[in-house]
């Protein structure tokens, strides 16, 4: 991972454009390729980014220019993100090792057993292959086939939000590539599915699927009332 301090102005084109004037930011280069614009508030969510894959060339400015360098990041749908630098602060680049992947939660966890267990509550013609399947940047938590012989990976969620879409996203890049596999769909199931995963899910290709984790339990609507 590349980290810079940069005092730097973010244009950003593509199906809408958006503009951050010139301030001091984080800029964060993954080893994935992604790229996010941060300040020094707003949690964990980026001002500005543009997710893996995507390619980045550097333009070097003149030294009596305004500038110090600019960057044209650009995705496979050629949406581009330009990174106008005037000044940097600090520049590292971290090595951060394999992850082993998130934890998930009680419910998230029991979820995935229950659809690995019942598939064909995500599709009629899904069966399972394997649970955890793994990738070079960790596992999709379902590899399913349907009857055609089509592999599925189904990413798994107690509540669907971008972040979810883009790690499915991520998983089908690299899964893609496998000949064994060849073309891979994609299932994001949650309980809940915010408006803008699904919109960017059918961007990318993905269905949704919204899961019932009481139905999946077996208890059903009037079973309530004995707790």
């Amino acid at each position: 991972m590349r980290v810079l301090i940069a005092t730097c102005e973010v244009d950003y084109a593509g199906r809408l454009s958006a503009h951050l004037p010139m301030a001091k930011r984080l800029v964060m280069v993954k080893s994935d390729g992604s790229v996010s614009i941060h300040s020094d508030g707003g949690a964990y969510k980026p001002l500005n980014w543009m997710g893996a894959p995507c390619s980045i060339e550097v333009e070097n400015r003149d030294p009596d220019d305004d500038l110090a360098q600019v960057w044209t990041v650009t995705n496979r749908g050629s949406d581009t993100l330009r990174i106008a630098i005037a000044e940097v602060e600090a520049d590292q680049t971290y090595d951060l090792g394999v992850d082993p992947g998130l934890e998930k939660d009680g419910v998230e966890k029991h979820l995935q057993e229950l659809l690995a267990a019942h598939p064909q509550s995500l599709r009629d013609d899904l069966s399972l292959v394997q649970r955890e399947y793994y990738t070079a940047i960790g596992p999709v938590d379902l590899l399913c086939r349907a009857k055609t012989g089509q592999y599925v990976a189904v990413e798994v969620k107690r509540r669907g939000e971008i972040d979810g879409v883009e790690q499915l996203t991520r998983y089908l890049e690299l899964m893609r590539r496998d000949p064994l596999l060849s073309t891979v769909e994609g299932i994001f199931a949650a309980q809940l599915i915010k408006p803008q995963a699904r919109t960017l899910a059918k961007d990318r290709g993905i269905d949704c699927v919204t899961v019932d984790y009481d139905h999946l339990r077996g208890i059903e609507p009037d079973d309530d009332r004995l707790f």
